[in-house]
């Protein structure tokens, strides 16, 4: 039995070793790549330091290039974030919450729709939602990227399913009998129970607004309100149209920069997640 444990840890140990390679790997080279030169990264080894260290002033110049636009990109993502991820967060913890803890006529109904809602790529509805936001005189605006983000299935069937167990119904009965209303006990009493599935539907919802690419792509004309990522990948096509400056480094600084609010988000949100918040506060 010793044997078999021991050989059973080694091959997890290996597993997780070569997960780990699988997914420092990229942040490794782009880490690297991030201090070379625009010449640098063709004469050089893509996974070493190239001659010159150029990673602040690739920063530098990644900040004031084309009139400092990334830093616009960076306030557009950054609304689009706390607009559309935080609403999404919003939503699905008061629907989650009232559909774990509330009887009505069509739950069912609900259910199965939320299931299938999670089921459908978000990539399946953007044209569908293009061409309605169309008609509606809402493309190329900040609210074709933000109402779509309101809408998180996962969010909502995560929020269901976590509520109908961290929240007991015994302590919302308890609230009820001392003269709570509703609104009280849900802010008072159940958001503190909510708060480590809160803040997993939050890292959820932000890093795939954060990431989102396809929808701002096909919604939005104006660079003025391009999020990070079909900004830099606008940068990145330079190089391919006629006249155009190649700035690869700018590029990969500027995709740096991009993920280092993210890894301060969850290094800042990680002690929220936490289970069992109400474990032994009502005796059954």
């Amino acid at each position: 039995m010793t044997t078999l444990l021991r050989r059973r840890s080694v091959t997890l140990t290996l597993l997780t070793a070569l997960m780990a390679i699988y997914s420092l790997v990229p942040l490794v080279w782009l880490v690297i790549n991030a201090t070379k030169t625009q010449d640098s990264l063709f004469s050089s080894f893509g996974l070493w330091f190239g001659n010159d260290f150029a990673f602040w002033s690739n920063i530098r110049e990644t900040l004031t290039y084309d009139d400092g636009v990334f830093l616009r990109w960076l306030g557009n993502t950054l609304l689009y974030v706390v607009a559309g991820a935080g609403g999404a967060t919003f939503l699905a913890t008061l629907a989650g919450y009232g559909l774990a803890k509330f009887e009505f006529t069509g739950k069912r109904a609900v259910f199965a729709t939320v299931i299938g809602a999670v089921a459908v790529p978000g990539t399946a509805l953007a044209v569908p939602t293009f061409l309605m936001f169309s008609r509606m005189g809402l493309t190329n605006t900040p609210w074709s990227v933000i109402i779509p983000s309101l809408v998180s299935p996962f969010g909502l069937y995560l929020m269901w399913t976590f509520s109908a167990q961290a929240v007991p119904d015994e302590m919302i009965e308890a609230a009820r009998v001392d003269g709570a209303g509703e609104y009280r006990t849900f802010f008072t009493i159940s958001v503190p129970l909510l708060a480590p599935g809160i803040v997993t539907v939050l890292l959820f919802t932000m890093v795939a607004t954060w990431n989102n690419y396809f929808l701002p792509l096909i919604m939005l004309k104006d660079p003025d309100w391009y999020p990070l990522t079909v900004g830099l990948n606008s940068w990145n096509e330079q190089a391919q149209t006629a006249g155009g400056q190649a700035v690869f480094n700018l590029v990969i600084t500027g995709s740096l920069l991009t993920i280092v609010p993210l890894l301060a988000a969850f290094l800042l949100l990680q002690r929220y997640w936490q289970s069992g918040l109400a474990a032994g506060s009502v005796k059954e």
